[in-house]
């Protein structure tokens, strides 16, 4: 539990265990510049884009690594609320956090940090996960999910 980045943000300075050494860094990469990031508009009503829009994705993913998508069908309030509820799991307090923390990898609704192997790593990712089943039965898995906070069911 301790090992959650989200409980370390009053750390003023970084454990050498979340540097990587140099030659795992990505180094001086050539990158290019660009006005703006791909955008990737999955409005498809006619059902004949889907190959179109497959290639777009897989040309700015190996291009830039990244990309944003419009017309995804998403309304922007449930995504609002979904960033809300993520926010509030991770600025839980560690009692309620500690309830769905678990390094078993088993576990199909869990709260970690880092990797799958944090205690077998040499060098740690600066990052936490939640991690819940959906699919394919929303139903039976969403019992799983964590009670607190309220909202996030």
């Amino acid at each position: 539990m301790e090992n959650l980045v989200s409980s370390r943000c009053k750390v003023q300075s970084l454990s050498e265990k979340y540097v990587f050494p140099a030659e795992m860094r990505p180094g001086k990469i050539d990158v290019a510049l660009c006005e703006s990031i791909p955008v990737i508009d999955l409005d498809d009503r006619a059902g004949q884009n889907r190959a179109i829009i497959a290639q777009e994705i897989l040309k700015a993913s190996q291009e830039f690594g990244f990309f944003q998508v419009i017309n995804h069908g998403v309304p922007e309030d449930l995504m609002n609320n979904a960033m809300s509820v993520f926010k509030e799991v991770f600025e839980m307090p560690a009692e309620d956090q500690a309830s769905i923390y678990s390094e078993d990898p088993n576990r199909s609704c869990r709260l970690f940090t880092s990797s799958f192997q944090y205690c077998q790593e040499d060098v740690h990712y600066w990052r936490d996960y939640l991690k819940h089943p959906c699919h394919p039965d929303l139903d039976q898995n969403i019992q799983q999910w964590p009670e607190k906070p309220t909202g996030y069911r």
